[in-house]
């Protein structure tokens, strides 16, 4: 079976693999000329579906609890170190209501949050642990699952626009915004992101900082460097980081820990995620496609479900339209008689046999 994947983001990717493993002969094109031109490339990666439970659907929740599974078999540096949620002790409040609105926790005090994280000593008296949710670096996964496809004997094309593929093959489409004429029901979100470098704090696991206006999130990466992100702005333009989010994310890092004052950005950059009117992704088939889309800000968390339902609907279509000789002969062999086969060797029994006795009985 031949299959053409269209976009390498996060969900291009999980797609191809899914397929390739499953013996699929896969071409992944992308229209940027290297990997790492599009959302995918800035999120967070946090696999974190019960933190995720404060404002997105059980669904959400309940799909996205196998992703750390699927990663952690498939790429180098996924963390099962957990979630902490932590708040300003004037927002102290924020945690009870992120408690109420999530499971998979549990509450912690100013002790139990110094011993997971040392560098937060004293400074916070109370948080949650979401002890069974990870993360990895995005960069480092989508680059493991490019090689992990060319192993399994897929093809990567880049610099090549997929929209006027032919319907020939099969297609499927995961081109995220940029499919957005295809699927007119998208909308843009924009999302900011800053990266920088400090050896003045030292974290194991993702921290959330509760706020009432801007929520924070700091996920540790290697070498000393941390990724800071946080909008959801209802906006489909690019463009770089505004002065304003910048500013948000800066404060609230250094609320966190003040020698995040002290450290270097290293980058600074946005882009626009694909969401529906529910926030839920969406496998759909449509002018000859099927598109792969909607993943709002959980590509890392349900691509990997999303990407194994794909493959389930590519292959029991390809099984439907394939001529199976078994299919053929138990609808057929009322009507014709005596049926005389190649001969074959006593030791080489049909497999089709005992299916055909037991269909012709009924």
């Amino acid at each position: 079976m031949r299959v053409t994947v269209v976009g390498a983001g996060v969900a291009g990717l999980a797609v191809a693999t899914a397929l390739a493993e499953r013996g699929a002969k896969v071409t992944l094109i992308e229209r940027s000329p290297e990997l790492g031109a599009n959302a995918s490339w800035l999120a967070g990666g946090m696999l974190a579906p019960f933190c995720e439970g404060e404002s997105a659907p059980q669904n959400v929740v309940d799909v996205g609890q196998g992703a750390i599974d699927w990663w952690d078999a498939r790429v180098p540096g996924v963390k099962r170190e957990g979630t902490l949620v932590v708040a300003p002790p004037r927002d102290a409040s924020e945690i009870d209501r992120f408690a109420a609105r999530t499971t998979g926790h549990q509450r912690i005090d100013g002790a139990r949050i110094a011993a997971l994280e040392p560098d937060l000593a004293g400074r916070f008296h109370k948080g949650l642990i979401f002890a069974d949710e990870g993360h990895l670096d995005p960069r480092i996964a989508l680059s493991a699952l490019m090689e992990r496809l060319r192993a399994k004997g897929g093809e990567i094309r880049f610099g090549v626009d997929g929209e006027t593929l032919s319907a020939a093959e099969s297609v499927i489409d995961c081109r995220g915004w940029a499919a957005r004429e295809a699927l007119p029901e998208l909308r843009g979100v924009r999302g900011e992101m800053i990266r920088v470098r400090t050896r003045e704090v030292s974290l194991e696991r993702p921290v959330r900082l509760l706020h009432p206006r801007i929520p924070l999130y700091v996920v540790p990466r290697a070498n000393g460097e941390f990724m800071i992100g946080a909008t959801m702005i209802e906006s489909a333009e690019r463009g770089a980081v505004s002065v304003r989010s910048a500013i948000e994310m800066l404060n609230a890092a250094y609320a966190l820990h003040p020698a995040f004052g002290e450290a270097e950005i290293i980058e600074m950059s946005a882009d626009v995620r694909p969401a529906f009117p529910d926030n839920e992704p969406r496998i759909d088939s449509r002018a000859g496609r099927l598109f792969v889309n909607g993943f709002y800000r959980h590509g890392f968390l349900l691509a990997p479900a999303f990407a194994e339902r794909a493959a389930d609907l590519v292959f029991r279509q390809g099984a439907e339209e394939e001529p199976h000789l078994g299919r053929w002969l138990v609808k057929h062999a009322r009507g014709l008689g005596e049926i005389e086969l190649p001969p074959r060797d006593e030791d080489r029994p049909s497999p089709f046999a005992d299916w055909i006795e037991e269909e012709l009985k009924a």
